[in-house]
């Protein structure tokens, strides 16, 4: 039998994703596909309330989540915004928003709640994270910093990254790309690329048809495999499954099984029968 990666790699325990500004948006998370294998854990941070309750109600057994508003562990105010997807602990830049025409309606502040932030490393219900996903417009770096500790064994993130802030004092890419080289990590991919029209231009008379213009992207950092040596094989065979499950990255996913293999964790012949699963997956041809 051909069975699956799990159980080609046979982890320890699951793989633990931690979600920071789980509201999905209409959008599958992605590692949707994971957790539908029974692959991962996943604890998510939704200071929304509407959304909190939708993800609660939705959640399956290997999901919990919780209403803490992660950042730098101070005070701050959340600033909900006619776009749910905006809400944002920073104030949006009406300059900004003004040249991207649609942004300045949806980044409407509509209601302002105080709320107390957690740092990432003092959040007691994380004992683990293998894969961070965040989404939480403009205070990503707080988090990274405030999350040194838990993320030093983590071997994945997908983040959301600006090229043109919308808000106030917000990190733009750069900066973001900076701080997670330091912690030891490398851009794998981008998940996906936002383009916006700059205003006053329309094309094909639709306000959201972009041309050029950066805005926003889901990038994809891993941890460094060109330095093996700084990775146990249970974050291999962790960074092996989110390769797969999310991105469809097999060549990364091969990477790991051959080191894993010259280590000694894995029989030879994981590769080959690692495209036996993928052959199997793909069904009769």
């Amino acid at each position: 039998m051909i069975g699956t990666l799990a159980d080609l790699l046979q982890p320890g325990r699951l793989t633990e994703v931690v979600d920071i500004g789980a509201n999905p948006h209409g959008e599958d998370p992605p590692y949707k596909a994971m957790l539908a294998a029974g692959a991962c854990r996943v604890t998510g941070f939704e200071p929304q309330r509407d959304a909190l309750a939708k993800l609660v109600a939705a959640s399956g057994a290997n999901e919990r989540y919780l209403p803490h508003a992660v950042g730098d562990g101070g005070a701050h105010t959340l600033r909900l915004c006619r776009s749910p997807g905006m809400a944002s602990l920073l104030a949006p830049d009406p300059v900004a928003l003004e040249i991207f025409g649609a942004l300045k309606h949806w980044g409407e502040v509509v209601d302002e709640v105080p709320v107390q932030t957690r740092r990432l490393d003092d959040i007691g219900e994380i004992e683990r994270l293998d894969y961070l996903k965040m989404d939480i417009q403009g205070s990503e770096l707080a988090v990274l910093r405030g999350g040194q500790e838990k993320l030093s064994r983590a071997v994945a993130a997908q983040l959301e990254v600006s090229f043109v802030p919308l808000y106030r004092g917000q990190p733009v890419f750069g900066e973001i790309d900076l701080e997670m080289r330091r912690m030891g990590f490398i851009p794998h991919c981008f998940a996906a690329v936002k383009n916006w029209p700059i205003a006053p231009c329309i094309v094909d008379g639709d306000p959201y048809k972009p041309l050029h213009q950066l805005l926003e992207a889901d990038i994809v950092y891993v941890r460094d495999f060109s330095r093996p040596e700084a990775m146990g094989d249970e974050q291999l065979k962790h960074l092996a499954l989110v390769a797969h499950h999310c991105y469809g990255s097999i060549d990364l996913v091969m990477r790991c099984l051959m080191l894993l293999t010259r280590r000694g964790s894995l029989a030879p012949g994981a590769g080959q029968r690692y495209a036996q699963i993928l052959d199997g997956a793909r069904g009769p041809r």
